[in-house]
């Protein structure tokens, strides 16, 4: 699995922003950052970060409470504030997309990355996504090309065929993969719309795929050539531009992904291996979250090596802890008296159900900004029914509301079925004012919130 930043890394359009910006805004200083203050990404790593450094340093978290870190669009300033501190903990994942930028153009700075994914890059699950299958386009489009309404867009990698990035509503998932130095890189695409056609593509055909390279990224690293089904990327020289993926008609652009400009690497050798969705949700399984948490303290370690025993001490104690929230799952998995809850919303879980051995059914998959359809609705329904579930799971971020509301999937739920009560979980990913004034962390959101609902759920109390 290509899971290198160089291999995924996109950019947003805030992103973009942040590494034009950065140039004019941003030098790095004689002294480097400041080495009493580190960035990371999202609260989970800025918990674990805090419980590794103690009070050595101050961890700033970007993410504002009762915001998730996975879709989060970073303020113009954040990258210069980053440059300034002494390290930046992240996940290089194109899920997170914004910090592989941000962590991109700090390459160039006197900033230490510290990647959180890297000890367990191997053991990520691949991502639970349905792609058609067909991708025969219609024979003959009716419709006036001009005025096309783009509902999908995947890439696929020619070499394998393999899809290595689609879009959704307007930002990427999954990423292009490296584009060979003195190489080239054939990327296909399949557009949809909105009456579920697939868009006839090529020279002769109403449609044409075509990328550019946008105004103010570089355009030296790339060459690009489209075949009217397909774009050619050649590798000019070693460094990362930013592309925009176009559909053509008649000669005039109908549709973009400017919105999300998307980013390409130009490498040295190509391994030809293509990009894996993966689910990004890796931090919510206690062991994984151990070795996580023991690579932190590691590059701490580098980075401080005055204190480097402190880190590795504090990680001890804290792996401890992980691992007592590890004993309460398992204890849960061993007294459950079924092996399905429901869950209304995207799924967060599905390391706990690789690890502990039971079935979280969700409405709609991995990603936050998926939309339930009547079947997907009609479905979590039987399934109520069929395993006689009377407690329907949900995450607080996903209302309006945290701290008071439920989500409308929930009320759903309990007027069509015989289910009688709602529990919230927590992949621990953001946090509430409320779980705040608790002082609730990684540790508490899972034992106070997500242990006991899911004992619920799974009928373990």
């Amino acid at each position: 699995m290509t899971r290198s930043r160089r291999a995924v890394l996109r950019s947003s359009a805030g992103a973009l922003s942040l590494g034009v910006l950065a140039g004019c805004l941003s030098e790095p200083d004689d002294e480097g950052g400041d080495a009493d203050e580190g960035y990371a990404a999202f609260f989970t790593l800025a918990d674990w970060t805090e419980q590794l450094v103690g009070d050595e340093m101050t961890i700033e978290n970007p993410v504002e409470t009762g915001e998730m870190g996975h879709g989060w669009e970073p303020p113009v300033d954040l990258q210069r504030e980053i440059t300034e501190s002494a390290f930046f903990v992240y996940l290089d994942s194109p899920e997170f997309a914004w910090a592989q930028d941000v962590a991109a153009d700090l390459e160039s700075e006197d900033v230490e990355l510290i990647d959180a994914l890297e000890a367990v890059e191997g053991q990520l699950i691949p991502m639970d996504r349905e792609t058609d299958e067909d991708r025969e386009p219609v024979e003959e489009y009716d419709g006036d090309p001009t005025a096309v309404e783009v509902a999908e867009f995947e890439l696929y990698d020619q070499r394998t065929g393999e899809e290595v990035a689609y879009w959704h509503d307007d930002h990427w998932h999954g990423g292009v993969p490296d584009v060979p130095l003195d190489g080239q890189l054939a990327i296909e695409g399949v557009f949809e719309d909105a009456e579920g056609r697939v868009l006839p593509l090529g020279e002769d055909e109403p449609f044409a795929l075509e990328a550019k390279v946008p105004d103010g990224a570089d355009a030296d690293a790339i060459e690009i050539e489209s075949q009217g089904d397909h774009v050619e990327f050649h590798g000019l020289e070693e460094g990362r531009t930013m592309v925009v993926f176009e559909l053509v008609a008649d000669g005039e652009v109908v549709w973009d992904t400017s919105a999300d400009n998307a980013s390409v690497a130009v490498v040295e050798g190509d391994d030809e291996e293509s990009t894996e969705f993966a689910d990004p949700h890796v931090w919510v399984d206690p062991v994984l979250a151990q070795e996580m948490v023991e690579t932190i303290a590691a590059e701490l370690g580098e980075i401080d090596p005055d204190n480097a025993d402190t880190y590795e001490e504090n990680a001890a104690d804290y792996t401890d802890r992980m691992d007592d929230v590890h004993q309460q799952f398992e204890e849960v998995a061993e007294n459950a008296t079924r092996d399905v809850a429901v869950l209304a919303g995207h799924q967060s879980f599905g390391y706990l159900e690789e690890r502990y051995d039971f079935e979280i059914r969700t409405p709609v998959g991995v990603s936050p900004d998926a939309v339930e359809s009547s079947e997907d609705v009609s479905e979590l329904i039987t399934v109520v029914e069929e395993q006689d579930i009377d407690t329907i799971l949900y995450d607080p971020f996903e209302t309006p509301d945290p701290e008071t509301d439920v989500p409308q999937m929930v009320e759903v739920l309990l007027d069509e079925t015989d289910a009688t009560e709602a529990a919230p979980v927590t992949p621990a990913e953001g946090t509430t004012e409320e779980w705040n004034e608790q002082g609730y962390g990684w540790v508490e959101q899972l034992e106070e919130v997500t242990v006991p609902s899911l004992a619920k759920a799974l009928g373990a109390e």
